[in-house]
């Protein structure tokens, strides 16, 4: 046995190895992966240009940059004074408003971007199509939230932005993950062009199965119904003899509550009490979801301004298809603006419609309409699956950003 005194272990050499968890084949021997902070592999682009080089269909803001990694819409408008941020294709954009909302983009042209985003440029390091799939990430996004500085519109905060812990192999292993999650995302845009099609049909359906403003028979009608008659005019409050609100606060809601309980929110909460039992539509009175309809059979309790409404006249499903069709409308021209925008009452109960005579083409419509509905739900549930599955496929592609110090 040697007596030679072991060197101690340097950090470096003690640091476990950055792996992923999941690597294709022609790695599994390959080095560890590299880590450096996000301002050493990538720039943060600066560079001005003028308002008359910049257009509606290159120019990004905060505003039309989509949600959940979604792209990009065409701009509604232009800035009139300043500058803007001069991004080129490859680009990765990243809106700094409210940054959980994963607003990020990655150009594939060259235009202007306002002050609000974030334009940042791989350098030689990364290959671009790689350097993406990092901020196009929830780890990227959890990251900017730490540091986002702010209440209710939160801002991502550069300096920490800059640090951020950015994992990278060699470049032909960076090749081969972006092309896996480029499949991935190509798979994903097309159900979601899927999903957007059968949601304008369902939308140019509805214009052609109900009456046009200031008319009383639809431009498409079942064959068994061409001879009906016209529709008749009637107000909300005519076919449903029950309108109430829930009492409860919007906090009130428990964890794994025997019964729903319905808030302005677009999903549903539990609680151990009801107050409500049988059929229901529920219109959210007030907040971000101003309007938005539940349908529920069953017991169920509700905030204070959710509007309940019972006790039908008409096909229930027919009535919202109804107020999904008009209601956005009314609300806009009848809506209490303030902190918080809200409905009165009256804004139901005096909501003109014109609906059919017979309660079976009532039923007609609402049972081609719910099938639609249901065709839309199977894609959107779809669609999550397959976003699902691509959060856990990075996650198992890339090294744990905790894993690593800069």
């Amino acid at each position: 046995m040697s007596n030679k005194p072991k060197t101690p272990a340097t950090k470096e050499e003690a640091r476990p190895a950055l792996v992923p968890k999941l690597r294709f084949p022609e790695f599994l021997e390959a080095d560890g992966w590299d880590v450096d902070c996000l301002a050493e592999v990538a720039d943060f682009v600066n560079e001005k240009t003028p308002l008359d080089r910049v257009a509606l269909e290159n120019y990004i803001s905060t505003e039309n940059i989509l949600p959940d990694f979604g792209g990009v819409a065409r701009a509604s408008k232009l800035p009139t004074t300043g500058s803007v941020t001069r991004y080129r294709p490859n680009d990765t954009l990243v809106s700094n408003i409210r940054p959980y909302l994963k607003k990020v983009w990655v150009a594939d042209k060259e235009g202007g971007a306002s002050n609000d985003v974030i334009v940042i440029r791989a350098k030689q390091r990364l290959l671009p199509q790689y350097f993406s799939c990092l901020l196009k990430n929830d780890a990227f996004i959890d990251y900017v939230m730490t540091g986002a500085k702010g209440v209710k519109m939160p801002r991502g905060d550069i300096g920490s932005m800059k640090e951020y812990p950015t994992l990278y192999p060699s470049k032909p292993e960076q090749q081969k993950i972006a092309e896996c999650l480029s499949s991935v995302d190509e798979l994903i845009a097309a159900q979601a062009r899927k999903l957007d099609a059968l949601k304008t049909h369902k939308k140019g359906l509805m214009q052609q199965l109900f009456p046009r403003e200031g008319e009383t028979q639809p431009r498409l009608r079942f064959p068994e119904f061409q001879n009906a008659g016209e529709w008749e005019m009637k107000v909300l409050g005519d076919v449903v003899k029950s309108f109430k609100t829930g009492k409860l606060d919007a906090n009130a809601m428990v964890e794994n509550g025997q019964y729903r309980f319905y808030t302005c929110a677009k999903n549903h909460y539990q609680i151990d009490n009801y107050a409500f039992e049988g059929e229901a539509l529920l219109v959210a009175g007030n907040g971000a979801h101003l309007g938005y309809i539940h349908h529920y059979i069953g017991k169920f309790n509700a905030y204070q301004r959710t509007y309940v409404l019972q006790k039908f006249e008409a096909n229930v499903v027919f009535l919202r298809c109804l107020l999904d069709r008009h209601l956005p409308s009314r609300i806009q021209f009848e809506k209490k603006d303030g902190n918080t925008p809200y409905i009165v009452l009256s804004t139901l109960t005096e909501m003109p419609l014109v609906i059919p005579k017979e309660l079976a083409e009532q039923q007609r419509i609402a049972d081609c309409l719910s099938s639609l509905d249901d065709l839309i739900a199977a894609q959107t549930q779809t669609l999550e699956a397959l976003k699902t599955h691509k959060q856990g496929l990075m996650q198992q592609l890339f090294p744990s950003p905790e894993a690593a110090s800069v």
